[in-house]
């Protein structure tokens, strides 16, 4: 597993985030802004914004569900992968941060004793760099 794997994953978690906060946003504000069908138009250039709204919350829950299924497909792997790592500590640092998609911040301070962000992304780092360095045999 590389890092570059994981930090991907890891992106791809915060762009689902992002964008179900979108939509929620997006499917808000198409309900505030419907009005009642009477077939009078409301300015000068007519146009539909809840139909606008409408096409745009559609391909929002289609890039969703593709980010879903790229995830739920990428996570089985690094989820064995992560249950491999010996060290508990590790192991859940590693948990919260590509699994779940905390902050290092929040990884630190789920983790606790006295961790701080640089820390548990040291610890990350170096658990990287021991799995890729193969000792001369």
């Amino acid at each position: 597993m590389t890092f570059e794997t994981l930090r991907h994953h890891w992106e791809l978690r915060q762009q689902l985030e992002k964008h179900e906060n979108l939509l929620c946003e997006l499917r808000h504000f198409a309900q505030a802004t419907s009005h009642a069908p009477d077939g009078m138009p409301r300015t000068k250039g007519v146009s539909d914004k809840v139909g606008t709204l409408a096409i745009a919350i559609v391909d929002l829950e289609e890039r969703i569900a593709y980010l879903k299924k790229t995830i739920a497909a990428e996570e089985g792997d690094i989820s064995a992968w992560i249950s491999g790592i010996e060290d508990p500590l590790v192991r859940q640092i590693f948990r919260l941060r590509f699994l779940c998609g905390l902050s290092w911040a929040d990884v630190a301070q789920t983790v606790g004793g006295r961790n701080s962000d640089s820390g548990v992304r040291t610890a990350c780092y170096r658990y990287i760099n021991r799995q890729c360095i193969k000792p001369a045999e």
